[in-house]
């Protein structure tokens, strides 16, 4: 019997709800971006994204339900996501998710939302015929305040091998384009705009490259703001073909780094199989430098949809599904826990 549950995602300023069935078919994944309201401010704030999940919170579970052709009798449980995130807006989807979960006497199911973005490429349409040998596998797991290699050994068996130092990888996208006066989000603004550009006009710093598997992306933003510096144009922001330059010089130091420290991970602990998650994995650079190189060692490379890329509910529903095999359901004293760790 197929095994339907409700997943919601409000870890940040998406507010999201899914239903999965059995682990990897997706009936319904709805997305309410909070972008437009964060966008003034150069960046989230808590207190506004919290405030629009209690907005949109039901309206987007009705909507995911509609969209599916299902009611909530025919859940078979609730996946929610309860960390890490935004303390705020964690507890709105938390909150929703046990009153459902209570009022239908169903299973709660707490998902890390790191897990999740992971969980991403079982949602892929042509995984059904690797499911059974994908373990272990590497994943690169980069988003906006996390970016880290972990090896992944099987359900619920991580070995993290590498974490960012100071700045994740999204955090510096964001910053440069905030200093740049780009817009926000920076990640699509600046993979966008490094389409028109040249990312060899600038050789910018690599840091750690050659060191380990951890990574440090501050340098690289302070290497932005010294360049410009040079250039005596901090009073009028770089434009035309300087800016666009600019921006792709300084996402393919980064897309460097990913790449280089991933690939080096993979041969070095004998991995076959490496899969990308979180929303920086949406970089269109990175996906096609990652597959470029991941050929030439003939090593397998897994890339979610770009739906599937950013925050979502699916995720977290496709995470839930194996949880819910395991029998690691939840208790309806979950908490939110803001800095939850994989």
């Amino acid at each position: 019997m197929a095994v339907l549950i409700l997943s919601i995602e409000t870890s940040c300023d998406e507010t999201a709800a899914a239903v999965v069935k059995d682990g990897q078919e997706i009936l319904s994944n709805i997305i309410s971006s909070q972008v437009e309201f964060h966008k003034k401010y150069g960046g989230i704030v808590p207190e506004i994204a919290s405030r629009k999940h209690i907005e949109m919170i039901n309206p987007i579970i009705q909507e995911a339900l509609d969209t599916a052709k299902v009611t909530f009798k025919d859940l078979d449980a609730v996946a929610v996501t309860h960390g890490p995130g935004l303390i705020g807006s964690l507890i709105v989807g938390l909150s929703a998710a046990k009153s459902i979960a209570y009022a239908l006497n169903i299973p709660l199911i707490g998902v890390n939302h790191l897990e999740a973005h992971i969980y991403a490429n079982f949602l892929i349409s042509n995984f059904e015929y690797r499911i059974s040998n994908i373990f272990p596998f590497l994943s690169l797991l980069v988003s906006g305040g996390h970016t880290m290699l972990v090896l992944v050994e099987g359900h619920r068996k991580y070995k993290v091998i590498g974490r960012t130092r100071d700045d994740a990888a999204g955090e510096a996208f964001d910053k440069v384009a905030r200093f740049l006066n780009i817009g926000y989000p920076g990640g699509p603004i600046i993979d966008k705009m490094s389409k028109e550009g040249n990312p060899k006009a600038i050789n910018f710093t690599r840091p750690m490259i050659n060191d380990g598997f951890d990574f440090s992306f501050s340098g690289i933003k302070t290497a932005v703001v010294n360049h410009i510096n040079k250039l005596s144009v901090v009073s009028c922001s770089p434009k035309g073909e300087l800016l666009v330059n600019i921006v792709a010089s300084f996402q393919q130091a980064i897309v460097d780094v990913l790449v280089t420290k991933t690939i080096r991970a993979a041969k070095q602990y004998n991995y076959k199989n490496i899969a990308l998650a979180g929303g920086v994995s949406a970089n269109s650079c990175l996906r096609a430098n990652l597959e470029e190189k991941a050929k030439k060692e003939k090593l397998d490379v897994m890339i979610p949809p770009l739906v599937l890329c950013t925050d979502n509910a699916a995720m977290v529903g496709a995470r839930a599904y194996y949880l819910l095999k395991e029998g690691k359901t939840s208790s309806f004293d979950l908490e939110a826990v803001a800095n939850l760790r994989l």
